[in-house]
């Protein structure tokens, strides 16, 4: 059953250095919902909301607000907030193109949803590699090497890598796996392989967490964790020209690529063109215990 979707405000502009309205955030989403919503199906999602556009302060909101359609889908599940305690969240599920659009009228500009599937909510799909590059004239090129490193170690340790540009400043390599993982098993494996490239590639690959230390490209494997999440593919962010977080054959992911080149219109041209590069991150799961033993033997253990 289709449901419709209202847009209010549709010349609003969220992007003013491009002119770039809340329809044609609209419109974008709209095209691009059917390979998008396969990646975000049945995943917790997280609302990150920018009433005032990219000028304005976001905010996340976990749980869904009052108001929201009774058509899109919720999942409760506890969460610990950084001020301690817990609590009982409603989390939307964005299972359709309307829940996709619905998502946009409520100003979400980037879409954000959790590793896992609510029916398996401890079990991830993939590892995340999230490379953040210093802030150097040739960081980004320096990302794309590591991103290449990753992906050649993934190769050792019979893993898939799928490479996307995070849309902002970094990368991000997620290697498909069979649902059998916990998120301690897959934090475990990220850090044990981050840890082995910045031992083969001092000074170009890093795992330290404070700027002031760090020296080369942070390979953040802090960010598999229970309840994280990181922008979609296809996902708009909140940075001048609107860039989309976009999908690449790796022999694409050559020194002179920009993420700012991918923008809407380019990432829609793409998918017409190339379907979508990330489909085999949604089946080709291949299990991590067999790849964690074969890191364990080249980290000497």
């Amino acid at each position: 059953m289709s449901h419709e979707v209202t847009l209010s405000s549709a010349d609003r502009v969220l992007f003013p250095e491009d002119g770039i309205t809340k329809g044609d955030l609209f419109a974008y989403y709209e095209r691009v919902a059917p390979v998008l919503v396969p990646h975000l199906r049945d995943r917790p999602f997280t609302m990150k909301r920018y009433r005032d556009g990219i000028a304005g302060e976001g905010f996340f909101q976990k749980q869904a607000p009052k108001g929201m359609p009774s058509w899109v889908p919720t999942r409760r599940f506890e969460t610990h907030p950084r001020e301690g305690g817990s609590r009982l969240v409603d989390f939307p599920l964005v299972n359709s193109t309307e829940a996709l659009l619905w998502m946009v009228q409520m100003h979400c500009i980037d879409m954000n949803a959790w590793y896992s599937r609510f029916d398996k909510p401890g079990r991830p799909d993939y590892v995340v590699f999230d490379l953040d590059p210093p802030e150097e004239r040739d960081g980004f090129a320096q990302a794309i090497e590591v991103a290449h490193l990753i992906h050649g170690l993934l190769d050792e340790l019979e893993l898939g890598g799928y490479v996307k540009t995070s849309g902002a400043d970094g990368i991000h390599v997620l290697a498909p796996i069979q649902r059998r993982a916990s998120f301690e098993e897959t934090y475990t494996f990220a850090e044990a392989a981050s840890r082995l490239l910045e031992q083969r590639h001092p000074g170009l690959v890093t795992t330290e967490w404070l700027k002031r230390k760090r020296s080369g490209v942070l390979v953040d494997h802090r960010q598999n964790g229970w309840g994280k999440t990181i922008a979609s593919v296809y996902s708009v962010r909140p940075k001048p020209g609107a860039p989309v977080s976009t999908p690449l054959r790796w022999e694409e992911l050559t020194p002179d690529i920009r993420p700012g080149r991918f923008t809407m219109a380019v990432a829609l041209e793409r998918v017409e063109r190339l379907g979508d590069l990330f489909e085999p991150v949604l089946e080709d799961k291949r299990p991590l215990r067999a790849a964690a033993q074969r890191l364990a033997r080249l980290n000497g253990r």
